[in-house]
């Protein structure tokens, strides 16, 4: 069995019961990957306790940059080895430069357009400094993307990741429409654009209620607001598809998004989703998912018009094709193996 070499910019947490990561797709797509290969993975040294308990023996964990990449030369002695670099950073460009010095071939899985989420974070001087890090990676690695867009006419192949399972698309329970639910599942970061749509929850939104799961811990004290209520990231996936089936419209506020695992997990239960028309891309030919403004009267006016038109809209969602986790694994396993 080969040896999978997976790098990431990722922070790792450790103790006694293991490794743990905030990250599912970090936690998902490794141990997937292990039936394959004989999967190693090189990250960042975390202080702060992560949610997902990583399901891998073979991972090592870096205080600073130096010990990252003496890991990744020392992994070298290991013949015919494959290397998989999760999104491009600073830490994760070094390796990929690091990997080509030594002669040796490295696959760029991009889960997310680099240029926007720089931006989001970091104002527009955000996407200059993405720019000379994306150009030489695509110069000197193989592109892996889940969007086509993504890979912004550079040499690569495009892959449907998914988180979904056969217990994703069973036992349907249709929802309680005398109140509007909105729930948001994902990680309370700046680029997800959360905090802006908290802000749209004034005066004009008191009858609707957000439901947000995968806050930490202290994010609770910092939103007060009596039509918002907060959970900690959830790893079980019963309890999960539950928060899915009480709420009645999924929304996902990012300002960038490639090819978004949690609008899939909504569209499997049929729950119409809400989008920003900054990434109205990913709408393709899915039915269920609605663009509109960011601002609070436009938001309304679409909620109303889905709530109105529920049924019908939830009759169009039954023929959506969704990718499944097993086609995923079974798609990058190939390009790896092949290239």
């Amino acid at each position: 069995m080969k040896k999978l070499f997976i790098i990431s910019n990722e922070s790792f947490y450790n103790n006694e019961s293991g490794f743990f990561c905030d990250n599912l797709d970090m936690k998902s797509t490794p141990e997937g990957l292990d039936k394959k290969f004989e999967v190693n993975i090189i990250a960042r040294k975390s202080k702060q306790i992560r949610t997902h308990n990583v399901n891998l023996q073979n991972i090592i964990i870096c205080r600073n940059i130096l010990s990252f990449l003496f890991n990744i030369i020392k992994s070298f002695k290991e013949k015919n080895s494959k290397y998989l670099i999760f999104s491009i950073s600073p830490y994760t460009t070094l390796a990929a430069i690091i990997i080509k010095l030594f002669g040796k071939n490295s696959f760029v899985f991009l889960r997310s357009d680099g240029y926007g989420e720089y931006k989001a974070i970091l104002g527009f001087l955000g996407p200059f400094i993405y720019h000379p890090m994306f150009y030489l990676v695509s110069k000197i690695s193989f592109l892996i993307s889940c969007r086509k867009y993504i890979l912004k006419r550079k040499k690569g192949e495009v892959v449907d990741p998914s988180q979904l399972t056969e217990k994703w698309f069973q036992n349907m329970k249709q929802p309680n429409l005398s109140e509007i639910n909105l729930l948001y599942v994902g990680r309370i970061r700046v680029e997800k654009g959360i905090f802006s749509l908290i802000e749209m929850f004034n005066e004009t939104m008191e009858d609707i209620n957000l439901l947000i799961v995968g806050a930490e811990k202290n994010l609770k004290k910092i939103i007060k607001k009596k039509n918002i209520n907060i959970f900690e990231i959830e790893k079980d996936v019963n309890k999960l598809i539950n928060f899915y089936d009480n709420s009645n419209i999924f929304i996902l506020p990012s300002f960038t998004e490639g090819h978004p695992m949690t609008l899939l997990e909504a569209l499997s239960r049929q729950r119409p989703v809400i989008i920003f028309n900054e990434i109205k891309h990913v709408v393709g030919e899915k039915k269920g998912i609605f663009n509109c403004n960011r601002d609070a009267e436009s938001l309304k006016k679409t909620i109303n018009y889905i709530i109105k038109n529920y049924h019908s809209i939830q009759n169009e969602m039954k023929s959506n094709s969704l990718p499944t986790k097993d086609d995923f694994l079974k798609n990058i396993s190939i390009l790896i193996e092949n290239n």
